[in-house]
Formats: structure tokens, sequence, C-alpha cells
């Protein structure tokens, strides 16, 4: 069950992506705020006082009920794509690794095991591996927040 729940999350994480930054374009007013970092200010900008990107306690509480609910979605969504993105560095071998990279850019059997230069056998049976591996891995499955249901 936590398998198809990984491999659902891999193959949605191209809208995923897109979404967080849509959402925060929404509501911070910037697509990405990564993009900025290290970037030094000089003149008179580099003494003023900087504000937080997050919102504050007061700004949460004045938010209308469509705004709520895209910040939560924003939170939950950054969340997956963040553990996606950092399960690349529980992966074991290399190859591994360049495989899940591929899966996360959303390109197809055909077009990794090209890229790869294995057969599209090869690489199903290596995101098979991928994904053994992942589900495995406790600290992965504790930052997707996959609750285990009985079935």
């Amino acid at each position: 069950m936590i398998i198809e729940k990984i491999e659902t999350m891999l193959r949605d994480y191209p809208w995923m992506k897109k979404e967080v930054e849509r959402l925060e374009r929404i509501i911070y007013g910037y697509a990405t705020p990564m993009k900025s970092w290290g970037v030094a200010q000089y003149g008179i900008e580099a003494t003023l006082p900087k504000g937080s990107p997050g919102k504050s306690q007061a700004e949460l509480r004045d938010m209308d009920i469509r705004e709520e609910r895209q910040y939560k979605r924003l939170m939950k969504l950054r969340e997956r794509v963040y553990a996606l993105e950092m399960a690349a560095n529980l992966l074991d071998d290399e190859k591994d690794r360049v495989i899940y990279d591929c899966m996360l850019d959303g390109m197809s059997f055909r077009e990794i095991s090209y890229h790869i230069g294995v057969s599209r056998n090869q690489v199903k049976k290596t995101k098979e591996a991928i994904l053994d591996q992942l589900s495995q891995k406790s600290q992965f499955v504790q930052l997707l927040n996959i609750e285990k249901s009985a079935c």
C-alpha cells in the first residue's frame, strides 16, 4: 500500500512543484523564495529591516477561508515536494539516483532507458527496487506523512 502511494506521489511530483510555485505567487507575491538566497544588498536597502517571508499570526487570523485553504495546501505540498527531492539522498546506487531524478522530471521509461543506455525492462525493475528501498526507509515514510491504513 505504501509503495503505491509513493509511486503516485512520484507521478504527481511535476504538478505538485508547479502548484507550490503558483500558490507561493498568490500568497506571497513571488514565485520561489529560494532564488534570491545569497544575494547581497547594497546602499540604503542593506540597512533597512527585513520582513519575514512567512505569514504572521495576525495575518493568518485575518485570512479568508479560501486563502487559508490555499495556505494549508501550500504547506502540505511543500513538505511532500521536499521529501521527494530529499529521497534521492537515501538511495544507495548512483544509477538509482539518476533514474529517480529522471522519474521526477517526468521522463518516460523509454526516455530513461535511452538516457541511461539500458532496456526499458531494466528501468522498470530498477524503479521497483527504488520504490522498495524508499518504502523501507522510515524517515522517508515519516516525511511523506503516509499513514498506514488497515485494508
